[in-house]
């Protein structure tokens, strides 16, 4: 006779609030890191996008990190009044581009280095292997909550 595989348990609470309870965890873990370099993790992920993507529209860059585009404009403000990025001319009058500037690319190398010890830490103390899941897990979560627009699954 065949053992019967483990009962999967039924879910338990709100899938949201857990979510973002775990986001919430993540962040201060990293912005710990992080902020000694007076930037924010959210602000470093835009720096990496455009350094990235750039030159690039507002609009497109919006779309790509799954941002409203007045939350973008909100966000870029600040890096752009440090000289990290910048908006020029587009393709034509009406259009902007968004780059990173040489002043960000060296704050952008400062930061990676306090991310990656972030990065490490953070494995550390939930250790590899659960991380390697937790990470299969999200991307199979994000393919299936995905609607198919660009940035729906991009990294940080």
């Amino acid at each position: 006779m065949a053992a019967e595989p483990p009962a999967v348990a039924a879910p338990r609470g709100c899938s949201s609030f857990k979510l973002r309870q775990a986001d919430r965890l993540a962040s201060r873990h990293y912005d710990r890191f992080v902020g000694a370099t007076g930037l924010k993790t959210s602000q470093y992920s835009l720096l990496s996008h455009v350094a990235t993507l750039g030159p690039i529209r507002p609009a497109d860059l919006a779309s790509r990190m799954a941002l409203e585009p007045s939350t973008l404009t909100r966000n870029l403000r600040p890096l752009v009044a440090q000289g990290w990025l910048e908006l020029g001319p587009g393709v034509d009058d009406r259009s902007r581009l968004v780059s990173i500037t040489e002043a960000g690319r060296a704050k952008r190398t400062e930061v990676q280095r306090a991310w990656k010890k972030a990065q490490l830490a953070f494995n550390a103390r939930l250790g590899e292997e659960r991380v390697a899941r937790l990470h299969g897990l999200l991307d199979e979560c994000i393919a299936l909550l995905s609607d198919g627009s660009p940035g729906d699954e991009d990294d940080a």
